[in-house]
């Protein structure tokens, strides 16, 4: 299922002159958040429990190395439950599942465990009882994104999804005066309170969620490299080309004044001409990304003369979530009810 992936640059960085003094501005947090350490644990203690083979429906996370390490452990990505053999065991991923997925995989006899990111699910339960009261949901979120196909399923009739703020300029309700805003918890923040703020143009009635949709990791995250990049010639995001939050990232550092933004998923994406004349080297990770991908592009950076990092910390996460109740249970009938969180932690 992962793209296999081809080095672009095959020698080291090379520390060339024609900066001043180089830094790195290394932002905090960053990397794995709880909902993400709880689904790639899922998978590692299914496989623990019942042994390779276990299936995968769809990326657990948006990241290659991720996926790439557990299919080593013996984990089988799959698209749907349709191709996981009958009475297996199958990993929903953390990005959360319609509930025709669910019936699907039941209807096949597969041992279900659910490793949505308990904020995923607390979009779809907001999506369920909004839809139960008869209101029309603007779904704001990116059409295609496993997240989105989600909570979508859980009221297909009920959902409109808001791609971007010039969409909201175009939507149609049926009811101007029951309508509400759910969100995909993987955006940007500020660009989803501008298609709110475009939705409420048009319709003044619109009802916000009752709480924020948008996750704190990805909040978290956006608000610390807004602080790097008004100081960074250059910010480099570790993250996958499919994870949405981090490709918000590299939006968010070139709105906040840096002067130069790529994504990368391996150090060795790194080209040395990104790095011509730059003194300040802005290093995030999108929240899928494990911290050791970081390091390797720390190393390569310290090789070409960024040697002096600070660390620039924005907040404190502790958020910490329980493994999937299908995994409470331990072999020997004992509940294992431990918290989970961030692995990566700085």
């Amino acid at each position: 299922m992962p793209v296999p992936r081809i080095p672009r640059r095959r020698e080291p960085l090379k520390d060339i002159a024609g900066a001043g003094h180089k830094r790195v501005l290394l932002a905090s947090p960053r990397g794995y958040c709880a909902g993400v350490d709880r689904a790639v644990i899922a998978v590692e203690k299914a496989l623990e429990r019942y042994g390779a083979p276990v299936y995968v429906r769809k990326q657990i996370v948006h990241n290659i190395h991720v996926v790439t390490e557990l299919e080593k452990q013996g984990a089988i990505f799959v698209e749907e439950v349709d191709e996981v053999p009958s009475g297996a065991h199958v990993v929903f991923s953390a990005h959360g599942v319609s509930p025709a997925v669910v019936n699907a995989a039941s209807d096949r006899g597969l041992r279900a465990i659910d490793a949505t990111c308990p904020l995923v699910t607390k979009v779809h339960r907001e999506a369920v009882r909004f839809a139960r009261d008869d209101f029309e949901i603007l779904l704001i979120g990116h059409v295609g994104h496993e997240e989105v196909e989600g909570t979508a399923g859980e009221a297909p009739d009920h959902v409109t999804i808001v791609n971007s703020p010039e969409e909201a300029d175009t939507i149609e309700v049926r009811d101007p005066s029951k309508v509400v805003w759910l969100s995909q918890t993987t955006l940007s923040v500020d660009e989803t309170m501008e298609t709110v703020r475009r939705l409420r143009v048009r319709f003044p009635e619109l009802q916000d969620p009752p709480s924020d949709d948008i996750c704190y990791a990805t909040q978290n995250r956006q608000v610390a490299i807004k602080k790097v990049a008004k100081d960074a010639d250059l910010v480099i995001v570790v993250g996958s080309a499919n994870s949405s939050n981090s490709v918000r990232l590299v939006e968010v550092a070139l709105e906040h004044g840096a002067k130069a933004a790529y994504r990368v998923d391996y150090a060795d994406e790194v080209e040395q001409a990104w790095l011509e004349g730059v003194e300040t080297v802005g290093v995030t990770s999108g929240a899928s990304v494990p911290e050791v991908l970081v390091q390797q592009v720390l190393d390569d950076l310290a090789a070409a003369g960024y040697r002096d990092v600070e660390e620039v910390r924005t907040a404190e996460e502790d958020l910490q979530f329980s493994l999937p109740k299908e995994l409470r249970t331990d072999a020997a009938g004992k509940r294992d009810d431990r918290a989970l969180g961030g692995r990566t932690r700085s």
